[in-house]
This record gives structure tokens, C-alpha cells and sequence, in this order.
């Protein structure tokens, strides 16, 4: 499978592990050097990781300097133009989940993503999120061809954590897609700036990562227009 990795965090640490870096040179920060985005070429912007994933960073401005939506969409508009998508099966955008503002939701809002994958954990200000983010899909879903694909729930260790995710899942109409355990050889790989499938993929985690990603291939198509709750 060629998959792309759309990092849409002004953090830029979406594709970090994958390329053994501190952290990708952005599509916004390669553009000022170079003097406007029309000045690059797409393999100034994507660099090719472990497995031969494409990794793409939008980048955002300083902080509290305008709006890193906009990168978002500079990018994207960028990649497209510039034939990134050509002979890809899947592209993934790892986008802010805490922030539902019209930049960072234009995977949803433009057509551009299928299916949405909340990533989450029984932490309450984490369901709220999650919540909100269904507002986001629900709001869109009419419109355009978006889906909710399920849950994706992050083990941080609270009480009846799993039960909690579930239910949020049922309330909102869709499934608990898989519930990732906590490790500690996580923070291992992280420190080493790898992938836990490249520093240990012999390890219970990996294959945990593995299990998750059949269930998205095979999740395909199945998404569904969420019904958040309403506060």
C-alpha cells in the first residue's frame, strides 16, 4: 500500500518517527524561505520514510502570529496541484482534534477526507473534543461525502476507561474501532525517533498497531453522519 501522511498540526510532529527527524521542514516555512508556495517544487515539501511512506508537514505561523488553518489549506491546495495524490491508496491527515476551527476542519469541509478517525481517551475534556469534532463531521456530512469511522481510543490509564469510550461511541451512533493499551515502549521508540513496528515489532504494541490498521482497511466504506450529543 502507498500511503501519504498529511501532517495538518502547526506542531509539525506528525511525521517525526517516520523519518527519524526532530521534526519535517514545512510546506509554510520552506514557502517564506523561498519567497511564496508557488516557488516550490513537491520534493522540496515531501520526504519519503520508514516503509516509503510520503510525509508532508503543512506547518502553521509563530505562535499567537495569524492563522494556522490557513496552512492547512495552502498545502493541501499545493499538493493537489502539484499531482501528490497520483498513485496513492491512502491518505492519511493527522489533524489538531482540540481546535474545530474552518482551517484545520478543511479535510472535511472540502471533500478531501472520506472518513474521520477520532483518536481519544477516557479523559473527559478528550470526549468533549471528540464530541465536537462529530459537530464538525455532522455539519459537513450533508454536504459533502464525509464519515464518521469510528473511535479510537488511547489508553491514558482512567477509571472504566473502556466502558466510558464505548458508550461515547453508542451515543454518537458509531463503533469503538479499537482500544489501544498503554506501554511504556512507546515512550522508548519515541526517544530513539522511531516507530514502535520499527523499533520493536515484535512487541505486543506493534501487533496492537497492526490489528488497528486491519480494522480501519477493512472499516472502508462503512462510515456513518454521526448524532453528537447535544450539551
Amino acid at each position: 500500500q502507498k500511503i501519504l501522511i498529511v501532517g495538518c498540526d502547526p506542531k509539525a510532529d506528525s511525521t517525526r518517527l517516520i523519518l527519524h527527524a526532530k521534526a519535517q521542514d514545512t510546506i509554510l516555512s520552506l514557502a517564506a524561505s523561498a519567497g511564496s508556495v508557488e516557488d516550490l517544487e513537491l520534493e522540496d515539501v515531501m520526504k519519503v520514510g520508514y516503509k516509503d511512506i510520503r510525509c508532508v508537514e503543512s506547518g502553521g505561523p509563530e505562535p499567537g502570529v495569524g492563522c494556522a488553518g490557513r496552512g492547512v489549506i495552502t498545502s493541501i491546495n499545493f499538493l493537489e496541484e502539484n499531482g501528490a495524490y497520483e498513485n496513492i491508496d491512502y491518505v492519511s491527515y493527522d489533524v489538531l482534534g482540540d481546535v474545530v476551527c474552518g482551517g484545520f476542519a478543511m479535510p472535511i469541509r472540502e471533500n478531501k477526507a472520506q472518513e474521520i478517525y477520532i483518536v481519544m481517551s477516557g479523559e473527559m475534556m478528550a470526549m468533549y473534543a471528540a464530541n465536537n469534532i462529530s459537530k464538525g463531521i455532522l455539519k459537513y456530512a450533508n454536504s459533502g461525502g464525509v464519515r464518521l469511522g469510528g473511535l479510537i481510543c488511547n489508553e491514558r490509564q482512567t477509571d472504566k476507561e473502556l466502558e466510558l469510550a464505548e458508550a461515547l461511541a453508542k451515543k454518537l451512533g458509531t463503533q469503538l474501532i479499537y482500544f489501544v493499551p498503554r506501554d511504556n515502549v512507546v515512550q522508548h521508540a519515541e526517544l530513539r525517533r522511531m516507530t514502535v513496528l520499527e523499533y520493536a515489532p515484535d512487541s505486543k504494541q506493534a501487533d496492537h498497531y497492526r490489528n488497528l490498521a486491519t480494522k480501519v482497511h477493512n472499516n472502508g466504506g462503512k462510515g456513518i453522519i454521526p448524532t453528537p450529543i447535544s450539551m
